[in-house]
């Protein structure tokens, strides 16, 4: 697909989700378009690294397809999940700014597809458009509230409260409704979610079984189904 078929299928896309959805969800239709010039179409495959920590990439990605993990290795050589993106959402423009090295690697979990813009290019494109500036702006303080909240949560609440509360953040964005509840199909192994809620795997592997013992989730080869969200988001307050 070349850009100008990216462009109109995200605006489309964009459109029928209320425009909600991660960075180019804040830009208007032409401001996409200049985006899309900016850039070139890149494909990846699952598994694949799209910015690699501590190495200067010189890029900026928007995904249009498929998921990422965002996570950073610690110097015991601990991967600690920071965050999954979604369509949408914005990658690497940290390094565009300040022009150091990347603070952590984002991988494909699925399939991806996104627009690759260089950061001298990026640069360029939000002098050209300052409403974007505020838009990255508004962006960057979402994802430090974010970050501030998890820190609060992992002082105050156990593992199966934080384990409860990532379900929640996982089922609220990338949730299939079912007959038995909500499916969750993002591949994370517990070792993975262990990182992320900043615990053993052996402590979010008891929680997953507390959480089935109450009839909360049911877990599946790859997936996991919130049978009672209200009292998983009740959990994790």
């Amino acid at each position: 697909m070349g850009v100008e078929g990216w462009e109109a299928m995200y605006v489309t896309e964009r459109n029928a989700l209320g425009g909600r959805h991660g960075f180019l969800s804040l830009l208007a239709d032409p401001e996409i378009g200049d985006l899309a010039e900016a850039g070139r179409i890149r494909r990846y495959r699952r598994g694949a690294t799209l910015l690699a920590e501590g190495s200067w990439s010189g890029l900026v990605i928007v995904l249009h397809s498929g998921r990422v993990k965002v996570s950073s290795v610690t110097e015991r050589g601990d991967e600690v999940l920071l965050a999954v993106r979604s369509p949408g959402d914005l990658l690497g423009e940290f390094s565009a700014l300040d022009g150091e090295p990347c603070s952590a690697t984002v991988t494909a979990l699925d399939p991806v597809e996104a627009l690759v813009v260089g950061a001298a290019e990026f640069r360029v494109f939000l002098e050209a458009h300052p409403a974007v500036t505020l838009h990255l702006l508004e962006l960057l303080t979402r994802r430090l509230r974010d970050a501030d909240r998890k820190r609060v949560e992992f002082g105050a609440a156990d593992t199966t409260g934080r384990v409860s509360s990532r379900l929640v953040e996982l089922a609220d964005r990338f949730g299939q409704p079912t007959q038995h509840g909500v499916r969750i199909s993002v591949p994370l192994t517990q070792e993975e979610l262990a990182g992320w809620v900043g615990s053993s795997r052996e402590a979010v592997s008891k929680a997953l079984r507390a959480l089935r013992t109450r009839g909360w989730i049911e877990t599946q080869r790859k997936a996991i189904v919130v049978v009672d969200l209200a009292a998983l988001r009740r959990r994790a307050t």
